[in-house]
């Protein structure tokens, strides 16, 4: 039994329309390159008011904490200009 060739045609369109319903992996999300310097926000302690000696450990640690995140902005910041430096 031979087959006409528009059928052939047919049965190609519909398998790869059916190719179409398969689940796929999503495709992986862009790179976002920030370009430019780095934001930079003031540094600012924690206010405090401590009145007992347990509660001026604690601000210790939240001023200590304070200095770090500064620092790190810093660092940050530096870490940049030196990147940049060698740079036209």
């Amino acid at each position: 039994m031979r087959m006409p060739n528009f059928a052939f045609g047919l049965i190609s369109l519909s398998l790869m329309l059916l190719a179409g319903c398969a689940s796929a992996p999503p495709s992986p999300e862009p790179l976002l390159i920030a370009t430019g310097c780095p934001a930079v926000v003031p540094c600012t302690l924690s206010a405090t008011k401590p009145d007992k000696n347990g509660a001026l450990l604690n601000d210790q640690e939240a001023t200590e904490n304070d200095w770090a995140q500064c620092a790190a902005q810093v660092d940050m910041v530096y870490q940049h200009q030196q990147s940049r430096a060698g740079k036209p």
